[in-house]
């Protein structure tokens, strides 16, 4: 996509069959342009440090939330305790977390504070919008093994977030592929931040003004669209 990409048009997708699989999903959209990246400022490391050390208080519904999603991915197959959430993921790292780059930080950060998945994707990376589907088993999942390029597919009924050229994160939001992951060159942006009960409706959309709020500060010319994605 070009950098005039039209922030109200860039919609996901989600298939009907998600909401018949968790009728509690929701997800906050966050669609960013003219945006900035770069290694993490101080006070993105000191967000993302407070954030790794405030993981044991809480909030008081982390745990049953995790435990939702962990529900979630049984219900399509997978083993969580192989392949758990990402936010389950980041949240068993903790201190030993590296600093990637600033919107990175800030994104793990946010997910880390509240227990919840949250994707950050490179728009211009794109082809056609973000779907969330359950896969058919056929498609194309860029990676890499043993560092070099690779194709995996994954399970049929998985589920997973793509695009028209194929899988750009597998088991929901487990493992995002390198096509589309945000770098420092990155400058127009999609988030998104993924919720299941008991997580409260009201910090999900909390979440994602902290989100906009932060990335402005990263680029104050940024243009930001949010969008409650529900059934």
């Amino acid at each position: 996509m070009s950098t005039a990409i039209n922030v109200s048009a860039f919609i996901p997708r989600i298939d009907p069959a998600i909401w018949r699989l968790r009728p509690d999903f929701m997800a906050l959209s966050v669609v960013v342009t003219h945006g900035a990246n770069g290694s993490s400022p101080d006070w993105v490391r000191e967000r993302l440090a407070t954030a790794c050390a405030g993981i044991p208080d809480g909030p008081d519904w982390a745990q049953a939330h995790l435990a939702s999603w962990q529900d979630a991915y049984r219900a399509f197959g997978a083993k969580p305790q192989r392949t758990p959430s990402s936010a389950e993921a980041l949240r068993k790292r903790g201190a030993s977390l590296p600093s990637i780059n600033a919107v990175v930080d800030l994104y793990n950060a946010l997910s880390i504070a509240n227990a919840v998945p949250v994707g950050g994707e490179d728009i211009d990376a794109y082809v056609g919008l973000p779907f969330l589907t359950l896969a058919t088993g056929d498609e194309p999942f860029e990676t890499t093994k043993d560092g070099a390029p690779a194709i995996e597919h994954p399970e049929p009924g998985e589920v997973v977030w793509r695009d028209d050229k194929g899988i750009t994160c597998r088991r929901w939001n487990w493992r995002q592929g390198p096509r589309t992951r945000i770098t420092e060159a990155s400058r127009n942006m999609w988030f998104v931040i993924e919720r299941l009960e008991p997580m409260p409706i009201e910090m999900l959309m909390k979440a994602g003004d902290e989100l906009a709020r932060d990335l402005k500060k990263l680029a104050p010319d940024a243009v930001i669209a949010s969008q409650l994605l529900q059934s």
